[in-house]
């Protein structure tokens, strides 16, 4: 089983996670501040961590930036706060996902299979399988279907730090900087029209993406079906 800890101070929230949760063989720790939070993760050693960002002791986004100087543990932002601005905060501070309150459970897990997928160990080896979409990084190739894709340095670029990334939204900001460096402020256009040419290659329908999802005034994220 996995674990799963929910910090959140709502009583009803911590509830209905831990009996749907638990209905999908996950085990549910439950902690109600920050510092009760932090003292869960080092003596149950959770595979995830639901975090609520209005907590009495701490805010959200304080005990996420605690966290992250010591565990890459999988985090998804639980929130009734839906602004652009904070969400993109909070992905580039290292959590993983953001879903808005109130929000269906069906979702949540769908979002927790991804981030707990990143942590496979086939995603550290040099090849990385989704569907029939293959990326070799030692060879620096793509195939769909066992048929080559040619791309550009910069596609390739693009797809493969967002398999890397194991189907986490990578914020626009991440990917400007992991492309252009000191360049990224002015790339913002650039990046958009080699995500358009990226999909003309890998998608089956580029003006409905089912690989390459944009999630709107965020990012993109490499979808694996």
């Amino acid at each position: 089983m996995k674990r799963v800890l929910v910090i959140d101070d709502e009583p009803q929230i911590r509830r209905l996670l831990t009996i749907s949760l638990g209905k999908k063989d996950y085990e549910v720790f439950e902690a109600p501040t920050a510092f009760e939070g932090m003292q869960a993760v080092q003596s149950i050693r959770p595979d995830i961590i639901l975090l609520d960002l209005g907590l009495p002791d701490m805010d959200g986004s304080r005990a996420l930036a605690e966290l992250r100087l010591w565990s890459t543990i999988p985090v998804i932002i639980l929130s009734v706060r839906d602004a652009e601005a904070d969400i993109v905060a909070l992905l580039n501070a290292g959590a993983d996902d953001y879903l808005t309150k109130p929000f269906r459970v069906e979702e949540l897990l769908a979002r927790m299979n991804v981030a707990l997928r990143r942590l496979r160990p086939d995603m550290r080896e040099s090849v990385y399988e989704c569907g029939d979409l293959r990326i070799d990084f030692d060879e620096r190739s793509v195939s769909i279907e066992e048929r080559a894709i040619r791309l550009t340095p910069t596609e390739y670029a693009i797809l493969a730090f967002l398999a890397r990334n194991g189907g986490k939204i990578v914020t626009q900001t991440r990917l400007l900087r992991e492309l252009w460096g000191p360049l990224a402020d002015a790339e913002p256009g650039s990046l958009r029209v080699h995500i358009s040419s990226l999909r003309k290659k890998i998608e089956r329908n580029p003006s409905q993406p089912g690989r390459l999802i944009t999630e709107p005034g965020i990012g993109y994220r490499l979808y694996c079906k």
